[in-house]
């Protein structure tokens, strides 16, 4: 047994030891890189050479899409890889150790920013960088980015929108700091693999170009990222466009209605009723900005105001088919009913037929009465004969009036139809339009 604990002792000993030498040296080898490195300087031994940033970018989701302030709002997945010179080592002298981690805040890193961007980024802090032994580093990290994007709201619901992500350094014109795809770009305008596909957008395509911007200050290397996104348009359908559709077509049922009606004006302003309250509803859901109004709230605006026109028509036309006639009625029948001035007239009238009394100056007295009566009675029947005329020229006017009035609804009906019909055809073409991209 004492023979055979030291060989025991020697076994676990052999048994850690090809663990404990490689952390040494890994530590080792930490220390030997960062010894003498110089963070704050350009990592190149010839400085005429510039350093290559190799950039790339995956498109996670699209959180949040602003018209009003014109910003969107993106979760992406943003890869940086440079080669750093004084950052290399023989990996057969230190265990084979291809690739270790350093903090970022240790080495130097390309001041690489988004042009576009009004927000501050809102991303996990990985203080960490991938290097190998060829100098290579690899820094890879999520970003939620808030950028500034021109949002065309014209076709809501069936929109699309093409949002710009330019990369570029700060200070480092291109003959220090150059710009490049670490993939094809094709690859990267057809990567759709880490989107998420259950939110109001989706994602088309991400194309993407280098270029270089010349101002006076130098020659600064830039990549553009396009994220072209569109709409998911079957929500908006079915809660909008529908409903929009019906109503104009229950206003369109009224013009089949006689102009003179006065259920025709209680139905179009229970309809009215209904528009605005469709419309308070849309307001909450149509995108709301100052460069472009929605499609669709035009054409629900046309349709509002063909209906107030409508409605209004209806009402002067009832105002001006019963203007005048209630008092030339009134004052003719006042007169002429029992009691009044005409039957009063006649009843106090001696006809001609009747016998007269007494002698002398009572026959010729009686005779000029008779002739009095008669000729109130003749003013009376000029008078209802004119009352007459003006009821018989208020009737032609009134026939007139319906005749225009029927003429004016039947080019609004026309002038609805057109309307309706050029909304119907606009919103197919736009569906078509979609469905192509």
């Amino acid at each position: 047994f004492l023979f055979r604990w030291p060989c025991l002792i020697t076994q676990r000993s052999s048994t850690r030891d090809p663990q404990r030498p490689r952390n040494a040296t890994l530590h080792r080898l930490t220390r030997h890189l960062l010894l003498n490195y110089n963070k704050g300087v350009r990592p190149v031994r010839n400085w005429s050479k510039a350093t290559t940033v190799y950039l790339d970018l995956f498109v996670h989701a699209v959180l949040d899409v602003d018209t009003q302030n014109q910003k969107l709002t993106t979760s992406i997945w943003f890869r940086q890889t440079w080669k750093d010179e004084y950052l290399t080592w023989n990996s057969s002298l230190y265990d084979g150790i291809r690739e270790i981690s350093l903090p970022l805040s240790t080495i130097w890193s390309p001041d690489i920013i988004i042009n576009e961007l009004v927000d501050v980024n809102r991303s996990p802090d990985l203080p960490y960088v991938y290097l190998n032994a060829a100098g290579l580093i690899k820094n890879h990290k999520p970003v939620q980015v808030v950028s500034a994007c021109h949002l065309e709201t014209y076709a809501f619901p069936f929109d699309a929108q093409n949002c710009s992500l330019t990369f570029s350094s700060i200070l480092h014109t291109v003959e220090d700091v150059d710009l490049a795809f670490w993939r094809s770009r094709e690859d990267i305008q057809n990567d759709q693999t880490l989107f998420l596909e259950d939110g109001e957008w989706e994602l088309l395509s991400v194309p993407s170009h280098p270029w270089v911007l010349h101002t006076e200050m130098g020659r600064f290397a830039q990549i553009q990222f396009n994220v072209v996104i569109r709409r998911r348009p079957l929500l908006y359908v079915v809660s909008l466009l529908i409903p929009s559709l019906f109503l104009m077509l229950i206003d369109l049922a009224s013009f089949f209605l006689p102009p003179n009606c006065g259920t025709r004006i209680t139905f179009k302003t229970s309809v009215l009723v209904g528009y605005t309250v469709f419309k308070v509803n849309m307001s909450d859901q149509l995108p709301v900005t100052a460069a472009s109004t929605p499609l669709i709230g035009v054409f629900f605006t046309v349709c509002m105001a063909l209906l107030v026109l409508s409605l209004s028509k209806s009402i002067l036309l009832v105002k001006f088919l019963h203007l005048g006639e209630d008092p030339v009625r009134e004052k003719l029948f006042s007169r002429c009913r029992p009691g009044g001035t005409c039957f009063a007239v006649i009843a106090g009238c001696s006809w001609p037929g009747e016998k007269a009394e007494g002698t002398g100056e009572e026959p010729r007295k009686a005779m000029m009465s008779q002739k009095a009566t008669m000729e109130k009675i003749l003013a009376e029947l000029l008078w209802i004969g004119s009352q007459l005329r003006a009821l018989e020229g208020a009737s032609q006017l009134e026939v007139q009036w319906l005749r225009l009035c029927y003429r004016l609804d039947r080019l609004l009906f026309w002038v609805y139809v057109l309307t309706l019909g050029v909304y119907a055809v606009t919103l197919c073409s736009l569906w078509v339009v979609w469905s192509s991209q």
